[in-house]
């Protein structure tokens, strides 16, 4: 029997009326919070930059190729309150991972992303990290930030992966042609980052 948090979800998604907040707004969440809106889904794109953030409001993309158009389906969203979290039916973090110096990825804005939705998150909300990393991010450091709030992954909220495939500069491959793998926690989590 399916989850009723899970099946309502899954109808927003499809009937476009699931909010969907991206965390980070550069390379990978810009082109993705603008693909959302596209599409007809209400997106809020979440940075703690203020510049980026008031640029996006202006219309004016900071990401080289990257064009915000003034006619999509709904109006894109920008702030820096991540308060606004509580409000989304999804939240996908796309924060940077650079590199460390003996080149692991360095997890620590994943980790204070993780807290921040943590701190917002809610029943039926699912969670996805895109950010580039390690297999084994998503339960290794996520699940247990986001089960401190004694909510249950697959019961009271969903986590899944799907790793960032935005190669900028790539004129060839791009965020519509290029394969997505999406990964979930328990099979309901799955099925509704699938769908999304």
């Amino acid at each position: 029997m399916k989850n009723s948090k899970e099946d309502l979800l899954h109808e927003k998604i499809a009937q476009k009326d699931a909010k969907i907040a991206v965390l980070g707004l550069g390379f990978v969440g810009l082109p993705l919070t603008l693909r959302f809106a596209e599409v007809g889904y209400p997106v809020l794109g979440l940075d703690v930059d203020r510049d980026k953030v008031e640029g996006v409001k202006r219309g004016i993309s900071h990401v080289q190729g990257v064009t915000i158009k003034a006619c999509y389906a709904h109006p894109v969203q920008a702030s820096t309150d991540f308060s606004l979290l509580r409000e989304a039916d999804a939240a996908i973090i796309c924060v940077p991972t650079p590199l460390s110096k003996t080149r692991d990825p360095d997890l620590s804005l994943v980790l204070e992303a993780a807290q921040t939705v943590g701190q917002h998150l809610h029943p039926g909300q699912l969670v996805v990290l895109e950010s580039t990393t390690y297999p084994g991010t998503t339960r290794e450091v996520l699940l247990p930030v986001l089960e401190a709030t004694e909510l249950k992954v697959g019961q009271d909220f969903f986590l899944a992966y799907s790793p960032e495939r935005i190669d900028p500069g790539n004129k060839s491959f791009g965020l519509l042609n290029t394969p997505k793998v999406v990964a979930g926690i328990t099979p309901g989590c799955w099925r509704l980052v699938h769908s999304l």
